[in-house]
């Protein structure tokens, strides 16, 4: 079990002396087995069981959702890793074969966010399925797997922002190993309950949705308006190259505005009343039966 020096703290909340491990205390199969990627295994797992419980909601069914996790998350996988590598090129071009190497880390959420989405957009073509139910359900899953997700960054003891000086209540403390501690903005934490929030606010308003594609916009837009202040805090951003413009931050800000001018459009100009969407033209959709196909996407 591989534990830091320094104790984690959070005097605000009356928080003190965590010293959070990076990996199980024993091996499986001769393998150390890091916290971090059990976390992420974790709200994988949760974002699948509560999709499973929604899919006839959005006029589908489990088994063509496996099916579209089977496109989308290989692809997630894929292009995190390439988002990550884009911006930190100078630390992998002395030795290109250490791309592969993606267990020592070094991948980034909207990367993967990206690679689901043409992964599902394959997944749509293929099965001949509308794409956007799938968009919402997994939009709805991203959100789970997010809030969850980062307390991988808590074990790590990554993912923090700015030093803080003041006794600003939500300061995490991190001490050195002479035992100096320095407070700083628990970032990871900050994008947990933003996620948690956006999480209950969209389970709630998809089950008022007017079209196919909203929860998915309105994720976009609340994500992205989050990443918009977390990222600027944070110390560890990828940096578009010879600027010092937060490649996140600038793509949070764009589609937050193109999120909400989408749902501005249609709810001006389409006035969409449900009818159109999915599930009301399969109105007794069985979990176990496939769905009617389409060829819209």
């Amino acid at each position: 079990m591989k534990l830091d020096a320094g104790t984690i703290s959070f005097p605000g909340l009356g928080i003190d002396g965590i010293n959070p491990p990076r990996t199980l205390p024993f091996l499986v199969f001769g393998r150390e087995i890091y916290f971090y990627g059990l976390i992420i295994a974790l709200g994988f797992l949760l974002a699948i069981l509560y999709a499973r419980r929604r899919v006839r909601e959005f006029g589908t069914n489990f088994d063509l959702v496996t099916d579209a996790i089977l496109f989308a998350v290989p692809a997630a996988i894929v292009c995190a890793r390439i988002y990550y590598v884009a911006f930190r090129w100078d630390a992998y071009k002395d030795n290109p074969i250490s791309v592969l190497y993606i267990w020592e880390g070094g991948i980034a959420i909207y990367g993967g966010v990206i690679g689901a989405i043409l992964g599902l957009l394959l997944f749509a073509r293929v099965k001949k399925q509308k794409l956007t139910p799938y968009l919402d359900l997994m939009a709805l899953g991203l959100l789970i797997g997010q809030l969850i997700g980062r307390w991988g960054n808590f074990f790590n003891r990554e993912a923090y922002g700015a030093e803080i000086f003041n006794d600003f209540f939500l300061r995490m403390g991190i001490a050195g190993t002479d035992g100096t501690v320095r407070y700083w903005h628990p970032t990871f934490l900050y994008e947990s309950v933003w996620n948690l929030v956006g999480f209950v606010l969209l389970h709630f308003l998809s089950k008022r949705r007017r079209y196919d594609g909203q929860t998915f916009l309105q994720y976009v837009a609340w994500y992205g308006l989050g990443r918009v202040w977390i990222e600027g805090l944070r110390t560890d951003s990828l940096y578009l190259t010879g600027t010092t413009i937060r490649v996140s931050q600038l793509l949070a800000g764009v589609s937050f505005v193109l999120a909400v001018g989408v749902m501005l459009y249609i709810r001006l100009r389409k006035k969409p009343d449900g009818s159109g969407m999915l599930v009301n033209q399969t109105p007794s959709v069985d979990v176990e039966s496939p769905a009617p196909q389409t060829d819209e996407t």
